[in-house]
C-alpha cells in the first residue's frame, strides 16, 4: 500500500516551476534556427551582398525583384521571433502583442510571396537535379500550407499562451526545411534528410516538455503529427495525375 501510495504522489507531482526555463529553451530555440537560416542560406542569397557571393540562386535563376522580397520577407521573420521571445521574455506582454499585428500581416505577406515565388520556379522548370519542377512544387506548396495552418491556430489561441507560443515554433520549424536543405551536402540526400533536420527543433520541444512539464502539449502531439505526415503524403502525391493537372492550372 505504501509503495503505491508513493508511486501515486509521484504521478499526480505538480510539474516544476517552469517560467525561467520556458525563457531560456524558447530564446535559445529562436537563436539556433537564425543560425541555421543564415547558415543555410549565406552560400546562395546572403553572401551575394558580399564580394564573391553568388551571382545566381540554387536553382540558377537570377536575383529578381520577387526573389529580394522573399528573402526580405523571410528574413524580417527571422528577427521578429527573436524579438518576440525576447519581449516575453522581459515579461513585455502587451508590446508582444502589439507587435503580434505586425507579425500576423508578416505572415500573410510571407505565404503570398513564397508560393508565388515556388510557382514561378516551377513555371521555368527550376527544380534539383533528377526531380520534375512540378512535382517538386510539392514541397514548397505545402511548406506554405503547414505554415498557413499553424500561424491561423496560433491566432486563433493567442490568448492561451502554452498552446500559442508552440504553434508559433511549429509554424517556424514548417518553414526550416529550405535553409536545412541548403546546408552543406544535406540536398542530394533528399527531402527525408532535410526535413529531419528541421524536424529536430520540434523534437526539442517534445523533450523539453517531457523533461519540465512531465507531459507533451496537446499542439506539439497532433501538430506535429500532422507536420511529420505531411511530408511522406506530399511526395506520395507529386507525381499523380491530378496533382500534376493542379500544378499545371497553377504555372500557367
Amino acid at each position: 500500500m505504501t509503495t503505491v501510495a508513493v508511486a501515486q504522489a509521484t504521478l499526480q507531482a505538480p510539474a516544476r516551476p517552469v517560467g525561467k526555463y520556458d525563457r531560456v529553451f524558447y530564446g535559445g530555440v529562436a537563436v539556433a534556427m537564425a543560425l541555421t537560416a543564415i547558415v543555410g542560406f549565406a552560400p546562395t542569397y546572403y553572401g551575394r551582398f558580399f564580394s564573391g557571393g553568388p551571382t545566381a540562386t540554387i536553382s540558377g535563376g537570377p536575383f529578381t525583384t520577387l526573389i529580394h522580397l522573399h528573402g526580405a520577407l523571410f528574413s524580417a521573420w527571422i528577427a521578429l521571433f527573436i524579438v518576440q521571445t525576447a519581449l516575453i521574455s522581459a515579461r513585455r506582454v502587451a508590446v508582444h502583442r502589439k507587435l503580434g499585428v505586425a507579425g500576423a500581416v508578416l505572415a500573410a505577406a510571407m505565404i503570398a510571396v513564397a508560393t508565388t515565388t515556388a510557382i514561378g520556379m516551377a513555371k521555368r522548370g527550376a527544380a534539383p537535379p533528377g526531380i520534375p519542377p512540378l512535382a517538386f512544387l510539392t514541397v514548397p506548396f505545402f511548406d506554405m500550407v503547414m505554415f498557413a495552418t499553424f500561424i491561423v491556430a496560433a491566432l486563433a489561441l493567442r490568448r492561451k499562451k502554452e498552446a500559442h507560443k508552440r504553434l508559433m515554433l511549429l509554424a517556424y520549424v514548417s518553414i526550416m526545411a529550405a535553409p536545412a536543405a541548403r546546408l552543406p551536402g544535406v540536398l542530394p540526400l533528399g527531402p527525408f534528410a532535410f526535413y529531419g533536420i528541421a524536424f529536430v527543433f520540434l523534437v526539442a520541444g517534445i523533450i523539453y516538455d517531457l523533461a519540465f512539464r512531465r507531459r507533451v502539449h496537446p499542439a506539439y502531439i497532433w501538430g506535429g503529427a500532422l507536420l511529420v505526415a505531411s511530408v511522406p503524403l506530399r511526395l506520395a502525391i507529386s507525381g499523380t495525375a491530378a496533382w500534376t493537372a493542379f500544378a499545371q492550372a497553377l504555372t500557367r
